[in-house]
Order: structure tokens, then sequence, then C-alpha cells
């Protein structure tokens, strides 16, 4: 992982002044898949930290279980704390 980069991503995301040009950005830098699977992966994070079973996260989002399990172990390191749990669960 090279952090300049990462940095200069940030940097680039953190000029974005409106919720459009944000997403206007994420559809121009990332494949449809990319996209696709990002907004998931917040939704893994957030339903593990509601406290949802990861079987059942994974069943409901149609994603490995390995995939949930990753969310939750960057959780255990300390990631995401700025992330609120989902308010609901269907």
């Amino acid at each position: 992982m090279n952090r300049k980069y990462i940095a200069e991503l940030v940097t680039e995301l953190s000029l974005c002044k409106t919720h459009t040009e944000i997403e206007e950005f994420l559809k121009g830098i990332l494949t449809p898949k990319e996209l696709d699977e990002i907004p998931i992966r917040l939704q893994i994070v957030k339903m593990l930290k509601k406290g949802i079973p990861q079987h059942a996260i994974a069943e409901k989002l149609g994603v490995g279980i390995a995939t949930v399990t990753r969310g939750s172990k960057e959780i255990a390191q300390g990631r995401f704390k700025s992330v609120t749990p989902t308010s609901s669960w269907r």
C-alpha cells in the first residue's frame, strides 16, 4: 500500500464540497464493480457495530463470510470509530 497515493486520494476527496462532487469523483475513479462493493463493505461495518451476527450479515448482503470477518477484524483493530451502527435492518 503506497501511503503517498493514499494521502493524495484522501486530499482529493476532502476537496470535494458537496455530496454530488464526492459521488461523481467516486464514479470516475472506481469501476462499477468497486462502486457496488465499497458501499456494501460500509453496510457490513454498520451491521457488525449493531451486533448482527456475521453469518446473518453475509446472507443478507450476499457476501462471503470472509468479507464480513475482515470487517470485524478491522473494527477490532480500532478502525471505523466514526461509523455509526445501521439504524435499521430488514
